[in-house]
């Protein structure tokens, strides 16, 4: 890194902080920049791109040069599909070479990339198909199931790929504007409308270095691993992108997650800046015994999606010998609060989101914008151009400067770090044929810091039609999008108006 970026002392590192210097980490510039070119192919090929972690406890590495030829092969081969420039590419696949070379030949193609979780069902995967209309869709084995679901959409099996791939050149020049979109990430947003694509552009890349640096803590000669889904915010920018950027390898969890498998990776791989969701460090609690065997210890440890509860917070910390970092913002507006991993002279606060990140300027503000005084809860927000944009979050800030949590002010469900939507959740139970209707909420669950509980009228009830809910939200959307608590009533409450009372719902819950 150059300048004002290498310094690593709090607070001489936001004293000079400079948006232009985040511009010479790349070799693009405002006008013609390239997130493929910035993350793959501009580093040297023999070193290490990809660490890869699977559930069945394989391990994979790979190159940057093989990340850089399978990519180029998957850009010629869209080219010769008549994927054209700003077309959507939807891309579900388990992290894999073929995932990440998927990813970046599209961005080499001047295409937009569109990651899907691997464990959406029918429903979940038609909700965002409609809405981004891809030209291509990507799924793991074979097309078949897929196809006949989505017939004006053409689906390829990875199966299929490989022979069609090796016919392709294995250099593509990539060439896009900076401004150019390159991703159409899914997220929950609020629970009052249904997932919707935020799109990001080939120069986000420059931005998202501000949590990448501060909040991350990432400098060149880590050894870094994420395990969150790339299908999602955190593992897709913080988990990909900002680590290949610099040069350093993503490290990556393909399968269903086991704690011993996380902590397996942490070993093998010498991992000294690990990133994750609370709930895998709760996980990591649970297998306790084997972090005692551990010869790597990370010196950096950083989490978000959630807050991390006290407990959590002093084992991180009296287990791997460093304090757990958060990092606070959303896929909205990036990362605007930080913990400092890996800097002098800032010291985490337990409890605390932390302080501002280099180059924002955020407050507690009122209902009429603006800011408050400390201990004062409002809403959080960030500085823009327009004024003060909303995070959608209450918290206060304290007379030292560090921001606390104060709660969701919509009806947001924030599960094990996965963000889900109420209204997706709700449409797919009113589909069955015993529900007539259906709303759902989050609450407060001690591993997974909130799950969503929905509260049902029905023709029947009872823990079999629970069960066979459960499993109807599984087969439908994904496999962690369904309600882990369900309740049977005879009548919804509603507003004078007519709409559902959720209000008086989670006044319910919390008794």
């Amino acid at each position: 890194m150059k300048g004002s970026l290498d310094v690593h002392r709090y607070p001489e590192a936001v004293d000079a902080f400079s948006w232009d210097a985040l511009w010479t980490l790349f070799d693009g510039d405002r006008e013609r920049l390239n997130l493929a070119h910035e993350c793959v192919d501009r580093h040297p090929g023999g070193a290490t791109a990809l660490r890869l972690q699977f559930a069945d406890g394989r391990r994979a590495q790979h190159t940057f040069a093989e990340l850089a030829e399978w990519s180029s092969r998957f850009a010629h081969f869209l080219e010769r599909e008549g994927v054209a420039r700003g077309d959507r590419v939807a891309i579900m696949l388990e992290p894999s070479l073929a995932f990440y070379g998927a990813v970046f030949g599209t961005l080499k193609r001047g295409a937009i990339a569109v990651p899907l979780f691997t464990l959406f069902g029918p429903d979940g995967v038609a909700l965002r198909v409609r809405d981004c209309q891809p030209r291509l869709l990507l799924v793991e084995g074979t097309a078949e199931g897929w196809a006949s679901l989505f017939p004006e959409i053409r689906v390829i099996g990875h199966d299929e790929l490989a022979a069609r791939l090796a016919r392709e050149p294995a250099r593509y020049v990539a060439d896009t504007a900076a401004d150019d979109l390159a991703v159409f990430q899914y997220t929950s947003g609020t629970t009052r409308a249904l997932p919707a694509a935020v799109r990001h552009t080939h120069r986000s890349v420059v931005t998202l270095m501000v949590g990448a640096l501060y909040g991350v803590g990432l400098h060149p000669g880590d050894r870094y691993f994420c395990p969150s889904s790339p299908a999602w915010g955190h593992g897709l920018w913080h988990g990909t992108i900002a680590p290949l950027a610099l040069g350093i390898a993503v490290g990556a969890y393909s399968g269903k997650f086991e704690a011993t498998r996380l902590l397996e990776a942490l070993d093998a791989f010498a991992v000294t800046n690990l990133a994750a969701a609370p709930t895998v460090y709760r996980l990591l609690e649970g297998a306790a015994s084997a972090t005692t065997t551990l010869r790597a210890r990370p010196q950096k440890i950083s989490f978000t999606g959630e807050p991390m509860d006290g407990r959590t917070f002093e084992f991180v910390a009296r287990t791997f010998g460093v304090p757990p970092c958060g990092m606070y913002g959303t896929t909205e507006i990036g990362v605007i609060i930080v913990n400092y991993p890996g800097f002098d002279g800032y010291q985490v606060r337990p409890g605390a989101l932390g302080k501002p990140a280099p180059g924002w300027e955020v407050a507690i503000v009122d209902a009429d914008g603006r800011p408050l005084p400390p201990n004062t809860v409002g809403e959080i927000a960030v500085r823009r151009k327009s004024g003060w944009v909303l995070a959608k979050d209450r918290g206060y800030v304290d007379e030292d400067g560090y921001f606390h949590h104060g709660g969701r002010s919509d009806d947001v469900i924030i599960s094990a770090g996965w963000t889900m939507s109420a209204v997706e959740i709700e449409e797919v139970l009113r589909k069955h044929p015993a529900v007539r209707e259906a709303a759902v909420i989050g609450v407060a669950d001690a591993l997974r810091g909130q799950i969503a509980k929905a509260f049902v009228v029905a023709s029947r009830s009872g823990p079999d039609l629970e069960v066979e809910l459960q499993e109807f939200l599984k087969s439908r959307l994904s496999r962690h999008e369904y309600p882990r608590a369900v309740e049977f009533v005879d009548e919804l409450p509603k507003t004078p108006a007519g709409k559902i009372d959720r209000r008086a719902l989670r006044e319910r819950a919390t008794g």
